[in-house]
């Protein structure tokens, strides 16, 4: 074993969570919480503002891309606090604007701590979700680190026997 792979096994696994509105996120969340606190690890959130499709006023447009950015700093901030209080630390925050596969990728990209991508999957009728059907279909190439696909509908005591 080099030194450099030494070096990435000592580092603290960062587990990236995806964060949206959908009911999955609270199963999500509460297992990439218990993973970074039983593996001394971090927690990071990210969330992608989609660009504004109404495009005959800029005015409106502008304005509706402003509204969409605060809720999404209001939910970034929710979903912080929680991680906040079920780890002990901080979360990491990526807040990007574009598409929300293409700045995911970026965020994996770009920073080389992040090790784990933890996604929250639907199971309802309408399928696990758009980001878990892109990573396990057209995008499974691209990703460069382990995907943690958590059933939305396990309960606490299902996830913390996992953890």
């Amino acid at each position: 074993m080099t030194d450099q792979d030494q070096s990435a096994l000592d580092r603290p696994r960062t587990f990236l969570l995806v964060v949206d509105s959908s009911s999955e996120l609270s199963a999500a969340l509460r297992f990439a919480c218990r993973r970074a606190r039983h593996t001394n690890g971090n927690v990071a959130l990210f969330h992608a503002v989609e660009p504004s499709d109404f495009h005959h006023f800029s005015t409106i447009s502008g304005l509706m891309e402003s509204e969409a950015r605060s809720e999404a700093e209001k939910l970034l901030q929710r979903v912080a606090a929680d991680v906040q209080r079920h780890t002990g630390r901080m979360p990491t925050l990526y807040l990007r604007e574009g598409d929300t596969n293409e700045q995911l990728l970026s965020v994996i990209e770009e920073q080389a701590d992040v090790s784990v991508l933890v996604l929250g999957a639907g199971t309802g009728d309408e399928g696990p979700g758009p980001l878990v059907t892109a990573l396990s279909g057209r995008l499974a190439g691209k990703i460069t680190l382990p995907v943690t696909i958590v059933p939305g509908n396990l309960t606490s005591d299902e996830i913390d026997a996992l953890t």
